[in-house]
């Protein structure tokens, strides 16, 4: 094992995709040990030469995990996923599920766990595959105070944790931060084709309005996606479409109505047909779907 074997718990990390490989590299580049396991055993196989373990059977994959991190496609999956793992977790074992999810899923599965012996947080994140890479992540967490300061080490080699509330609440700000990304990609399309469509040239407008109160990590990154018309994930249609239905379902179990993410949310379901692997700023194509004749440059569309 890496590192100090009495301070740094044995990790099991569960769900190799786009954003799971780059995060078990930041956390194999601290020294943790981690076995890494995915449906697709190929996934895993390939995070050996980074120092992995690969484990092609679920349950050996956690038997001997201090920590169990998952970063699964959606809740249905990541229950499927627990009820298969909970007859070898160790004793005491902490499952930390990274996954977008409900947040009623996210309670259901501290609920289950707990009744097991078993702890739990939901640690959504923010900042797509970059954030990975590079260690960035917003990492919003739900769980008692006990159960985050032992994982917190751990989520710092992927990123920026916060502790949010109890159980769920990690979901609940995930929820929160998709909301104001979807929203202010459709914004974004949407000034960039009037300033097309009005004479002007989109690329320097967008630069004249950063710096002001416009500006945007989202105008800076996915600004400039649109112009360039990449729609290479990144997060993809399919993904932000589903954030944006449990936005929606956790507003009305709370009794709110949200009038412009439901209107953002039927944008994305006008696309993810034709482009549900697409990055999320293919939100572009959604606004030109509503104006026919009118495309932001001239450049062909890079889809994957």
């Amino acid at each position: 094992m890496k590192g100090n074997a009495l301070t740094m718990p044995t990790i099991t990390f569960l769900g190799i995709g786009l954003m799971g490989a780059p995060m078990v590299a930041r956390l194999l580049g601290r020294g943790f040990e981690v076995c890494a396991w995915n449906r697709t055993y190929a996934k895993a196989a390939a995070l050996s030469g980074l120092g992995a373990q690969a484990e092609p059977g679920l349950q050996e994959a956690v038997r001997k995990a201090d920590i169990v991190i998952s970063m699964l496609e959606s809740g249905a999956v990541v229950g499927q996923v627990i009820d298969a793992a909970l007859p070898a977790l160790k004793p005491g074992a902490l499952w930390v599920d990274m996954s977008s999810t409900r947040q009623d899923e996210a309670v259901a599965f501290n609920a289950r766990l707990e009744g097991r012996g078993f702890h739990f947080l939901d640690a959504p994140v923010s900042g797509g595959v970059a954030g990975a890479e590079a260690g960035t992540l917003a990492i919003m967490a739900g769980g008692s105070v006990h159960d985050f300061s032992k994982a917190e080490a751990v989520l710092q080699a992927m990123g920026r944790p916060m502790l949010v509330g109890p159980a769920g609440s990690g979901q609940v700000a995930k929820l929160c931060n998709q909301l104001i990304v979807g929203g202010t990609l459709n914004i974004i399309a949407e000034a960039l084709l009037l300033a097309q469509a009005a004479g002007a040239d989109p690329a320097a407008v967008r630069a004249a309005i950063r710096g002001g109160f416009a500006e945007s990590r989202i105008l800076e990154v996915h600004g400039q996606r649109m112009l360039e018309r990449n729609f290479l994930p990144g997060g993809q249609v399919k993904s932000q479409l589903k954030d944006l239905q449990n936005v929606l379902a956790a507003a009305a179990d709370a009794g709110v109505v949200l009038p412009v993410t439901a209107l953002v949310t039927e944008h994305y379901q006008s696309i993810a047909a034709e482009v549900p692997r697409a990055d999320q700023s293919a939100a572009l194509l959604a606004v030109e779907k509503l104006n026919p004749g009118q495309r932001l440059g001239a450049g062909p569309d890079q889809l994957p």
